[in-house]
């Protein structure tokens, strides 16, 4: 059995509906609460309830965290990222789900990378995979039919060395991390044409990102790529450089309109040139040593604000809630605020905040920053963390201590201005 609505198997059936009755407490906060949308999260862990069940709850926190629900109408990506990332939703295969398409030759990983945050490049995705979802849902009651997954085209023609740079790899893996994570069952397959090669070795630095049922809906063709693709894809909707009919209004076969395909990220958009950040003081951790830096916040209402620039490699960053002063404790003993995560500062300064909502309580807001590199030497890390609380609020703050700071193989330089 598929494991779909309409081919269950008893046993499958069974764990459904025990799979809704565990999860009832978070249908309100999931995009879609029917069977299909449920059944997606249990195909995905092979109808084991419990794993199911644990990657539906981290989704949600997700959801939370990363602010999904309103990151269509709410969030703008950078005009760099807007401008010089490739890929676009271009017509539908022949099932009626939408098609995607990636032109990977001409994309500038580093330029990207020099203009914009790598947080910034993930939302991007999150947010493509908001909309493709969206478009799936708009497909679903336009057909009458379930239509839940894409199909992806990846044009792989001009890659190149430039497109196996570190950082760049690195955070690619990150967002086929988080798209196995949080869109289950999300890629009905893709093509990949026009394959150099160097295919074989990028694809070998990414794949361990991929679960196995991922990897079998991946499909490398040959010479006859064009053919392939008409068997899925009428030719009606296929752009007309890739073998169909489809064209822009003024004739474009690459469907520009659709389509993003770019160039090289001029210079000017590189922030790190164009940013200057004055930064007061230093602090030198060795290899796998760490620091800790605390704040006490007294009132509800105020604004930490942060903006930090490394030297070398990513770091990791993060916000915690500890009970009380002095008392050192490993992140994983207190409260998280703002999940710590990967930061390209070493590439592009980084630039955060966030509120503190905790009335009532002297609360110690951790930022806690780590060395993810094993094997690097002593970096750099300057930052910056200010408060605006108001002039009535501020003289309950003024002997504030230092955010708790977890570094290593770090040298930071430190100012905070309340």
């Amino acid at each position: 059995m598929s494991g779909r609505v309409g081919d269950l198997s008893p046993k499958q059936a069974e764990v459904l509906q025990q799979f809704r009755e565990r999860v009832q407490d978070i249908l309100p906060q999931l995009p879609a609460q029917d069977d299909h949308f449920l059944l997606r999260w249990l195909r995905a862990r092979n109808f084991n309830i419990q794993k199911s069940e644990a990657m539906l709850r981290k989704h949600v926190e997700f959801r939370k965290h990363m602010k999904v629900d309103t990151i269509i109408t709410d969030w703008r990506p950078p005009e760099v990222k807007l401008s010089y990332l490739s890929g676009g939703m271009c017509g539908y295969d022949r099932e009626g789900s939408p098609v995607w398409y990636d032109v990977i030759g001409p994309v500038d990983p580093k330029g990207l990378f020099l203009s914009a945050t790598k947080q910034d490049f993930i939302k991007s995705k999150i947010r493509d995979c908001e909309m493709l979802q969206k478009e799936c849902s708009l497909q679903s009651q336009r057909l009458g039919r379930n239509v839940e997954s894409i199909t992806m085209i990846y044009d792989v023609e001009g890659l190149g060395l430039k497109h196996l740079w570190k950082p760049a790899i690195e955070t690619y893996g990150e967002i086929l991390q988080m798209f196995e994570d949080n869109y289950p069952e999300g890629l009905k397959r893709l093509f990949v044409i026009k394959a150099p090669k160097l295919f074989p070795v990028a694809y070998n630095l990414v794949k361990h990102f991929l679960s196995e049922i991922t990897r079998d809906k991946i499909f490398v063709l040959g010479d006859n790529w064009q053919e392939v693709l008409l068997k899925y894809i009428d030719e009606e909707e296929l752009p007309a450089i890739y073998g169909g009919k489809l064209t822009d209004p003024d004739g474009d076969p690459r469907c520009r309109t659709m389509i993003n395909h770019v160039g090289p990220v001029p210079s000017s958009y590189y922030v790190r040139d164009h940013v200057t950040v004055e930064y007061e003081q230093c602090l030198t951790v060795g290899r796998g040593s760490s620091q800790q830096l605390e704040y006490e916040i007294l009132f509800p209402g105020c604004v930490l604000r942060w903006q930090f620039a490394s030297d070398g490699a990513d770091i990791g960053f993060g916000v915690f809630l500890k009970g009380k002063m002095g008392e050192w404790q490993k992140a994983s003993q207190m409260q998280e605020v703002l999940r710590s995560e990967r930061y390209n500062a070493h590439l592009v300064p980084e630039d955060g905040s966030l509120t503190c909502e905790r009335p009532g309580v002297c609360d110690l807001m951790k930022i806690y920053i780590h060395n993810l590199e094993e094997n690097s030497k002593k970096q750099k890390l300057q930052y910056i963390v200010m408060s605006n609380c108001s002039a009535s609020e501020s003289q309950h703050i003024s002997n504030l201590h230092p955010i708790i700071m977890i570094v290593s193989n770090q040298e930071i330089s430190i100012s905070f201005q309340p």
